[in-house]
């Protein structure tokens, strides 16, 4: 298949068993993705998950999204969990979308890693699970996916990981805001060749990464900023008032629960191609240098060499862990049929340790360890030096 950030590609072929328009996603040359039958909304939806990759690709798609408007079911749904899943004599359905949306979308997890069809009711703001099986099909086809982001500076490919929340944007955001070019963000893909790809998804920007890059914010949508600004208010305003006259406010109770609710929405997500232009992002690079990062109880930020190997069996378990909300759902999905074993999920452990340690053999590998907020020109300064092998 081919490679590139393209147009997703809208009607321009036919689903071979339903006769329905399609759009195709190409994801680098890793699998292709085909969308039947979807409303101009359901293909925002996935496009808004997948980045805006797409062209047509060769051969049969690797996972087949259908959309229809009800799904046909042969028999009672019995529900398992509370508006969460539910299967009937043949299949499983999921019934929880993105913000606890309701939805009904049917994966056979037996197929997982295979050429699945997937078939969802239309109308959704996410396929539930969409990019945990496109991350178990790469890894069929040999492809390690890895929670990290990726950038080239300097003609350098950097690849940042760790445990979750533990510095990776912050890296890309540290070296794109000095003329890196972006690769990838929250999941990025170790081929075989050597080199990696990302999925070009938003970008989370907290309020604190804008404060300290103030050349983004004029990307920022007007609404989006003044809900950070009243957000700001409304802490400001709480952190000002005395305890005493909270205790005293009879809505004080409510407050004190929904401030950390608020300060849990003090971000946007923006799309990379409008955070740095189409001319800064790159489908793939070489992998040189391996950050891995955290965040600890020091107000220094350290940079020391790091075994590789020891990169790499850390990660195996990170990636056991994002991977535990679909987890949850294949063991509900073992629960309904218990015959329909998967064995790429079972032992996607020791395949990830595999492609873990032969991917990241011998590179340039650093451990980079900061507080946290800390500074984005700090890191850069800190690591910028050491970053070549």
């Amino acid at each position: 298949m081919s490679a590139g950030i393209h147009a997703p590609v809208i009607g321009s072929t036919m689903d071979t068993q339903q006769a329905a328009p399609v759009v195709d996603f190409n994801l680098h040359g890793i699998l292709g993705i085909r969308l039947v039958n979807p409303s101009a909304r359901d293909v925002a939806a996935v496009r808004k998950q997948v980045g805006p990759v797409g062209q047509a690709f060769d051969g049969e798609p690797d996972i087949t999204i259908e959309f229809v408007e009800r799904l046909p079911l042969a028999s009672t749904v019995h529900s398992l969990g509370l508006n969460e899943a539910g299967f009937t004599d043949d299949a499983f359905l999921v019934l929880r979308g993105k913000h606890k949306s309701r939805v009904r979308v049917q994966i056979p997890f037996d197929e997982i890693g295979g050429r699945i069809r997937i078939t969802c009711e239309s109308g959704l703001s996410a396929v539930p699970l969409l990019i945990p099986i496109i991350n178990l099909t790469a890894l069929a086809r040999g492809v390690l996916p890895l929670h990290a982001s990726a950038f080239i500076y300097e003609g350098v490919g950097v690849l940042a990981t760790g445990w979750s929340k533990g510095g990776k944007t912050e890296c890309l955001l540290a070296f794109a805001s000095r003329g890196a070019t972006y690769v990838g963000d929250e999941w990025v893909y170790l081929k075989p060749d050597g080199t990696i790809a990302g999925i070009p998804e938003p970008i989370r920007l907290w309020d604190w990464h804008l404060e300290q890059l103030p050349q983004y914010g004029g990307q920022i949508a007007l609404g989006d900023r003044l809900r950070l600004r009243a957000i700001q208010l409304a802490e400001a305003t709480d952190r000002r008032t005395p305890a005493g006259l909270k205790r005293r406010f009879f809505l004080s109770k409510g407050i004190n629960r929904l401030m950390p609710l608020l300060h849990g929405q003090l971000h946007v997500d923006v799309a990379p191609e409008k955070l740095f232009g189409a001319g800064r992002i790159v489908s793939n690079a070489p992998l040189d240098t391996v950050l891995f990062v955290g965040s600890h109880e020091s107000p220094a930020i350290t940079v020391n060499p790091v075994d590789p190997a020891e990169v790499a069996r850390r990660m195996v378990f990170s990636l056991e862990y994002e991977r535990l909300p679909f987890m949850a759902y294949y063991l509900t999905y073992r629960f309904a049929f218990p015959e329909r074993r998967n064995a790429l999920i079972e032992e996607a452990e020791a395949t990830q340790r595999r492609l873990l340690e032969d991917r990241l053999r011998g590179k340039h590998a650093l451990q980079v360890m900061h507080p946290y907020p800390f500074s984005l020109q700090a890191l850069f300064d800190a690591v910028s030096p050491r970053i070549r092998p």
